[in-house]
């Protein structure tokens, strides 16, 4: 997982559906784990799709790949960059697995007057 400030996302697929996905820190003092959909919108698509908790994102393209920046209030509506929204997983999360007992560890014999650990 990049740093924050470093050279921007890296292109990665979800553990669970197998779908692309961008995955980057972003933010330098508060920075979020971002993990987008790997499809590049047109702002106002994008910002169709946004929800409370489906952030969108710009796109710029960088000497290292794609970086993702914030959609703040000075972001242009305008903007001429893609943009793309956060990964919303369609795959069931899976099962718990039941819990089992573990079996206590016979202590170790040690010679009298030895401290065990």
């Amino acid at each position: 997982m990049p740093k924050p400030g470093s050279d921007g996302a890296r292109r990665t697929r979800c553990a669970r559906c197998g779908r692309p996905v961008l995955r980057q820190l972003v933010g330098r003092r508060a920075a979020l784990d971002v993990t987008a959909d790997d499809e590049l919108l047109p702002a106002a698509a994008a910002q169709a799709l946004r929800e409370p908790n489906r952030l969108a994102w710009c796109v710029r393209e960088r000497l290292g790949g794609p970086d993702l920046g914030w959609l703040g209030p000075q972001h242009p509506a305008n903007c001429p960059h893609p943009h793309v929204i956060d990964h919303q997983c369609t795959t069931p999360a899976p099962a718990a697995r039941p819990a089992t007992r573990r079996r206590a560890r016979k202590a170790a014999a040690v010679p009298a007057g030895q401290l065990t650990l």
